[in-house]
């Protein structure tokens, strides 16, 4: 499994010509670029630490998470294959900590919503409304 697949090693720049970044829904994509550019200019450095990944990556953190967490504690943390926005292409994980933060208090404007109360790296795109309230985690997602 590698780069083809969505692996990113440690993080990648909003704009980088790799599968993780290139297969991401178009719009998600822009509203990441945009969202980057704001929070430049205010001296918060952006970079995205995961975003497309194929099924078959997620089946790997999937299983991973199961088998060092237990089935129920890897719901909670991990999507499954298919339930996975990454998967989809429409959710990328931010980074570092500082432009999370960031992104929870100005994602909005760009589309951008964070969607789990535990993690605050997880944005998915919405348009034309507000963002949703937080869920717990990834086992209380209603689809």
């Amino acid at each position: 499994m590698g780069e083809a697949d969505g692996v990113v090693a440690d993080h990648v720049a909003v704009d980088a010509d790799v599968p993780a970044v290139t297969n991401l829904d178009p719009r998600l994509r822009q509203a990441v670029r945009k969202a980057a550019l704001a929070a430049e200019r205010e001296g918060v450095s952006t970079y995205l630490t995961s975003g497309w990944r194929s099924q078959r990556y997620q089946r790997f953190l999937y299983d991973e998470a199961v088998r060092r967490d237990g089935a129920q504690e890897a719901a909670r943390l991990v999507a499954s294959p298919t339930d996975s926005e990454h998967v989809t292409g429409d959710a990328v994980d931010i980074g570092p900590d500082e432009a999370a933060r960031w992104m929870s208090r100005n994602g909005e404007r760009y589309g951008l919503c964070r969607i789990y109360e535990n993690e605050i790296w997880h944005y998915e795109r919405r348009s034309g409304r507000m963002c949703p309230d937080l869920v717990a985690d990834a086992s209380e997602r209603q689809r």
